[in-house]
């Protein structure tokens, strides 16, 4: 059966053919031009040794010819081929490189505005792969490769005009295997171009499986989980060794075959034309000559497995990338048209519906208002769907039915820019960045000044910590704020959010796992970031939102109960339950 993965249909190749001809080689036009040219005058200047071969052996061997005149004109050629391969090398391999990094730069910027479920689904180490690896093909577009492709097949052309005129009989007689191999290099290059994103497919869950246990090295070493992950890993290297040997093992198929009918033709021709210089039906500078022309004839075929390989390893990187670019992005939606003016606070949920998948409700009717100013709360069960409500009020996802309204407009309609950026988070995993803490204070306003900065530090209780640093706010936490604790890496994010100063601030889980003198610390901080803004919270620890305007128990999707502290203790329901069980705890 045909994978769907790996076999793209003609039309989804053709695509990338023609998006690659629009987009990389028609705005390069020029200087692939330049390059045609360059590469033209230096075929022509190779031209010049078999062309001079004859003269050297009718003429000037024969007494009659002048050696010196033979000689200048032999070394002015090496000159312009040495120069003219340079120039080559210096523009286009340099622009496919500088072609690469843009692309790079392009792939990543569309992938950052994919949709949350798009990461949901795919594994980081993945979408890195193919930013940095699926794109690495088109050098071969842009480089050499494909001039070299154009400028051999120019000079092939040449070189059988001339052995045309030499011989037409020995011209044919090495023109049938060349044929023959053309036709199968061209049925084995249409196989080798799915071998080849499946390669690309296998490189990517390989290097996301990697980037994944590389970031939890801790729990792997922690349940001595090593040997399971390196069999992992050798599996899929295994896998995309299989893959590579296949396509090794077919362009060395092609280059044999390549090197079998092309010594045929040179042994048909040896014979043929042995045999006519013995007849003197030919000179022996003709034939030394036509031996030389077919060579240059030859060698452009030899190089088509090579070049070939590298152009459809090109298209099957396109392919992938074209994929991932044609996801559409979260602006992308046309009902996103709204600029959202500066946010008052009020956000309200009308009958709101949210499935991950088609028929797998995980909210069903919310309905709740909270006004500006003011503490949502939301308790329940693990997997109530409580997180889901908070993505939403986020605009991290879209409402499968109903409405999610922040001072009357509908999120679904809003250019999320204008929203998020007055938006601020402080989520269960405190996510920081490898880099100082001033820089991931600084995260969502990197040109907050010096006094704003020192204010949100303070606020957040993180200078308490920071003042036992050596190097301060310059101190380095390491990937994912390894070297600070579960709380200091709570207060960092608490700064980073007290610094962006939004208008509607969401806290998931904000105090979840930490220590009670933590707890009360982050309790204070968060007490500043909420002064005066729209709060949604999500707390496992009841006790942390007593305090809040509306408690919702939500439950398998839906609220269950609604009220504060004391109304919701008075009515001894759900919310009772969970109260007193943590009590006794």
């Amino acid at each position: 059966m045909t994978d769907p993965d790996t076999a793209p249909t003609k039309k989804a190749s053709l695509n990338s053919v023609r998006h690659a001809f629009q987009s990389i080689i028609w705005p390069r036009r020029k200087l692939l031009l330049l390059g045609l040219v360059l590469i033209f005058v230096s075929r022509m200047a190779n031209l010049v040794l078999p062309i001079s071969t004859r003269y050297l052996v009718d003429d000037v061997i024969g007494g009659e010819g002048k050696l010196a005149p033979l000689l200048a004109l032999v070394g002015v050629a090496i000159v312009i081929q040495s120069a003219t391969s340079f120039l080559l090398t210096r523009l286009l391999s340099v622009e496919a490189q500088h072609l690469i990094s843009r692309l790079r730069v392009s792939i990543q910027k569309h992938v950052l505005r994919l949709p949350v479920r798009t990461f949901d689904n795919t594994r980081s180490g993945e979408l890195v792969s193919r930013i940095m690896s699926d794109v690495e093909g088109v050098r071969n577009l842009v480089g050499t490769g494909l001039v070299q492709l154009v400028g051999g097949t120019l000079t092939a052309i040449v070189a059988m005009v001339i052995i045309l005129r030499i011989n037409v009989t020995m011209t044919l007689l090495a023109l049938v295997p060349l044929l023959l191999f053309g036709l199968i290099s061209a049925k084995a290059f249409k196989v080798l171009r799915p071998t080849f994103r499946k390669r690309s497919k296998i490189r990517a869950q390989v290097t996301g499986r990697l980037t994944e246990s590389l970031g939890g090295i801790r729990v792997i070493k922690g349940f001595n989980a090593e040997r399971g992950e390196e069999q992992v890993f050798e599996r899929g290297v295994t896998e995309l060794f299989e893959n590579i040997r296949t396509t090794m093992t077919t362009t060395s198929a092609i280059t044999s075959l390549a090197s079998f009918l092309m010594g045929a033709a040179s042994l048909t021709i040896m014979g043929y034309g042995g045999t006519l210089v013995m007849k003197e039906a030919l000179t022996l500078g003709e034939f030394v000559s036509f031996t030389m022309f077919l060579g240059f004839l030859v060698m452009p075929i030899m190089q088509l497995a090579n070049i070939g390989t590298q152009i459809t390893e090109a298209f099957a990187g396109l392919d992938r990338m074209a994929e991932l670019m044609a996801t559409e992005g979260e602006d992308e939606d046309p009902r996103r048209t709204v600029e959202m003016p500066t946010i008052v606070g009020d956000l309200r949920f009308e009958d709101v519906r949210f499935s991950y998948d088609e028929g797998k409700e995980i909210l069903r009717g919310i309905d709740f208002e909270a006004p500006s100013g003011s503490v949502v709360a939301l308790v329940g069960s693990s997997g109530s769907g409580k997180s889901t409500i908070a993505g939403l009020a986020a605009s991290f996802m879209t409402p499968t039915a109903g409405a999610v309204r922040v001072d009357g407009v509908d999120l679904s309609t809003v250019k999320l820019a204008s929203f998020r950026s007055q938006l601020g988070l402080v989520l269960q995993d405190d996510f920081l960045f490898d880099g100082t803490i001033r820089e991931n204070v600084l995260f969502a306003k990197p040109d907050a000044d010096e006094e704003a900065v020192t204010r949100a530090v303070q606020l957040a209780h993180v200078q308490d910590f920071t003042d036992q640093f050596e190097d301060k706010l310059e101190t380095v936490i390491g990937e994912r704020g390894v070297k600070l604790s579960g709380g200091q890496k709570q207060r960092v994010t608490i700064a980073r959010a007290l610094l962006a100063n939004p208008r509607l601030l969401v806290l998931d889980e904000a105090t979840s796992n930490l220590d009670t003198e933590s707890e009360f610390l982050i309790q204070k901080s968060l007490s500043h970031l909420m002064a005066g803004r729209t709060t949604l919270v999500i707390a496992h620890r009841l006790t942390t939102i007593q305090k809040a305007d509306l408690i919702l128990v939500i439950e398998d999707g839906a609220i269950v109960e609604r009220g504060n502290h004391e109304q919701l203790l008075e009515a001894k329901g759900r919310y009772y339950d969970l109260y007193t069980y943590q009590a006794r705890i």
